[in-house]
């Protein structure tokens, strides 16, 4: 104990912290599938309570109806979509990664830049093959 008081006393230098570096594709890209993860295994909570709603009685599905037509509904559920869209072309690039395939710098950076134009279009074509947009 006496030995941990004492260490943390020293004027040591810390370790850089994030405000340091610049953030790189690479690790934004990493932290935001981490967060999107997070959020979809959040939404994935609330979805039976909303399933359950839609299919207990006509009143209850015509109120949730009326909540999906929100334009403020509608956004969010679109970034959900785009944030699911994302997490599986990143964790697809993951999947890569896992194999040995794209790990040097440049590959790396094509296939980050690969993964943001993929979700986004796939975002986008959903949304309008559904009527959405």
């Amino acid at each position: 104990l006496y030995r941990l008081l004492i260490m943390n006393t020293t004027n040591r230098p810390l370790s850089p912290h994030l405000q340091i570096y610049r953030p790189q594709l690479t690790s934004v890209l990493s932290i935001s599938h981490r967060m999107t993860g997070f959020a979809l295994s959040l939404i994935i909570l609330f979805s039976p309570i909303i399933i359950y709603f839609l299919t207990y009685s006509s009143e209850t599905h015509q109120i949730m109806i009326s909540i999906f037509q929100n334009t403020f509904i509608k956004i969010i559920f679109s970034f959900a979509l785009f944030g699911l869209l994302y997490h599986l072309c990143n964790g697809i690039r993951h999947l890569a990664w896992d194999a040995g395939y794209g790990l040097d710098l440049d590959s790396s950076y094509k296939s980050g830049y690969a993964v943001l134009a993929s979700s986004i279009t796939f975002t986008l074509l959903i949304l309008i093959f559904t009527g959405a947009l």
